[in-house]
């Protein structure tokens, strides 16, 4: 068995799952198209990384997203056609490794986290990294031929897996295939109740401060909410500007450890979710802490919020509906039990489950 991925230079919900496959799959390697290792954790050093021509690119884990137009060539010359299996992590390029040489084939299954963003929601992907006028006229031309090996790639694969319904419909719409879900997994053993910590009078968002994950929507919503207080923990970019946006009744934290966020998480009237994301890690392990969830009806949260049980949805990615919301919101309506026994249905335990038996239905077809 093989395991594929598209980078190993940062941390994040992508990095979360492969690690799960490693756990799963001890000894299997893991073919990327470059390792950074002083940005990736200790254990990983343990692991079998095997890397592409692009690893000899100059600093190529410091500005990975410079070399856009080399990763097809780097995976598409991987060959990987002499294992049995290839299980493929995919949000970019990854999913485009040779499977075929010959006579020889492995079954290729790729978990996709989504179709690549950048080439299939390029106009959302402009605006959040605020590309400029001039390189979006340079890259228009290339990303068109990219979409063009993106899709041929997709249909090499033999099956795939998708995070979310809204994942599985953009496969289906982008790729024109099908997908059967497995949702992420959660630490709901980390992220625990604890009935002893009594409800808070805030309301908490743990994110990082980048412009999509749409934090200035609840900054906003709080500025005509004088009554009602916010936490947010984490940094980025946007930072400095949502503070000069904010009021008295809003505290930044920053980025705090883990026992920090579960203390809050604990403590908060609700978790809230502004953004639109493809699952949405952050809203189940607060629902795995027994506390309700008020997001954006959108993306992953369809799949992982209950209104009126484990929390509220709002309609319009709006300060307006999002005060509504917490206007309306009656803290004593949920009861933490329903919120922790929605949070376990996305735990690791039964993530493992059920791509174990999907694989195994691959298999065996």
């Amino acid at each position: 068995m093989a395991l594929v991925h598209d980078w190993l230079n940062q941390m994040g919900g992508a990095e979360n799952v492969l690690e799960e496959f490693v756990d799963l799959f001890p000894g299997a390697p893991v073919y990327t198209s470059m390792y950074g290792p002083d940005k990736m954790p200790d254990s990983y050093r343990n692991w079998t990384i095997r890397t592409t021509f692009m690893q000899r690119l100059p600093l190529v884990t410091d500005r990975h997203q410079a070399y856009l137009p080399l990763y097809p060539a780097a995976f598409q010359t991987t060959d990987l056609s002499g294992f049995n299996l290839i299980l493929s992590n995919k949000s970019g390029f990854c999913h485009g490794v040779t499977s075929r040489k010959g006579p020889r084939k492995a079954l290729h299954v790729c978990y996709c986290l989504t179709p690549t963003r950048f080439l299939w929601l390029y106009d959302q992907y402009r605006q959040r990294e605020q590309i400029g006028r001039l390189l979006d006229l340079a890259l228009r031309p290339m990303l068109a031929l990219l979409r063009r090996w993106d899709y041929a790639a997709a249909q090499k694969v033999d099956y795939f897996i998708a995070i979310s319904s809204a994942v599985q419909e953009r496969i289906r719409t982008i790729y024109d295939r099908d997908s059967v879900i497995v949702h992420p997994p959660v630490d709901t053993q980390r992220f625990s109740p604890n009935p002893s910590v009594p409800v808070g009078d805030y309301y908490l968002i743990v994110s990082r401060l980048i412009p999509y994950k749409r934090v200035d929507l609840a900054v906003r919503a709080f500025q005509e909410l004088p009554h009602e207080r916010l936490i947010v923990v984490g940094s980025g970019r946007a930072r400095s500007a949502l503070e000069e946006l904010a009021g008295p009744n809003v505290s930044f934290q920053g980025w705090q450890p883990g026992e920090r966020i579960l203390e809050l998480m604990r403590g908060c009237k609700a978790f809230l979710f502004p953004g639109l994301e493809d699952f949405g890690i952050t809203p189940v392990e607060a629902m795995s802490t027994g506390r309700p969830v008020i997001a954006f009806r959108g993306g992953g949260a369809l799949d992982t919020v209950i209104p009126g049980k484990t929390g509220e949805f709002f309609v319009l990615q709006t300060p307006e509906q999002l005060r509504k919301a917490i206007e309306n919101f009656d803290v004593h309506a949920y009861d933490p039990t329903e919120c922790r026994n929605q949070a376990e249905r996305f735990s690791r335990e039964s993530f493992r489950r059920r791509l174990l038996e999907c694989l195994g239905e691959f298999v065996t077809r």
